[in-house]
């Protein structure tokens, strides 16, 4: 198996952890602001057969990697009941935008563990400095390939959802903003710009996705 191959193995592994964190990090929040819908049905949990979406979770993903795109894609929605909140709005956004923080927050870590490595291992600092492009037998290559992995589809699903396309995390914020007529036509629309957005808005999603994996890559590189 070379390490193209490793690579992908990585990608999907990476892939299914964040939404794993993404859709748990929606139900933990959703039951402390009062609604335990999600945490009944067992969706504070890791395990990603809980959250697979047969197009989101499995085809798309699988196209990306095959077209060696980045990995985009979602899970099985997180059930919420909004009628159980006690502010339905502001409950309704926190239990929203904590699904991108946690990738966020993911990718932080992976960071910091490819940092650590550098500090401590002369050759992790070559590895990662080459862009993993060294010829080495160590385990620490395929370790710091798949925590690089970890922070850039976690970082592409943070950004990604926070866009305002219904039904992605960031509409919950600006849903709340509209009269209840533009919210109607907004909702209406929403899956369709998403399909747009998905298969057709490739540049738009490089120029929204590409400055914040830059900014992580220059982190990492300058530590």
């Amino acid at each position: 198996m070379t390490l193209q191959h490793i690579d992908i193995v990585f990608q999907l592994i990476a892939f299914l952890f964040a939404i794993s964190v993404h859709e748990s990090a929606h139900a933990w929040m959703a039951n402390r602001r009062g609604d335990p819908t999600a945490r009944m049905l067992g969706r504070i949990s890791l395990n990603p057969i809980k959250h697979i979406d047969p197009v989101g979770t499995l085809l798309l993903p699988a196209v990306a990697m095959y077209f060696h795109a980045p990995v985009i894609g979602w899970a099985k929605p997180t059930p919420v009941d909004p009628r159980n909140f006690k502010n339905p709005v502001l409950d309704d956004i926190l239990t929203s935008v904590v699904g991108p923080i946690s990738n966020f927050v993911v990718a932080i870590g992976a960071v910091l563990a490819l940092a650590l490595v550098k500090l401590v291992s002369p050759l992790g600092q070559q590895i990662i400095s080459q862009g993993f492009a060294t010829d080495t037998d160590s385990f620490l290559l395929p370790l710091c390939l798949l925590m690089y992995e970890l922070m850039v589809i976690n970082v592409v699903l943070g950004v990604f959802n926070l866009i305002p396309v219904p039904p992605l995390d960031g509409s919950h914020v600006v849903r709340h903003l509209l009269p209840a007529r533009a919210l109607r036509i907004y909702d209406t629309v929403g899956m369709f710009g998403l399909f747009l957005l998905v298969f057709w808005g490739g540049g738009l999603l490089g120029r929204l996705i590409s400055p914040a994996i830059g900014f992580f890559n220059y982190i990492l590189l300058r530590i």
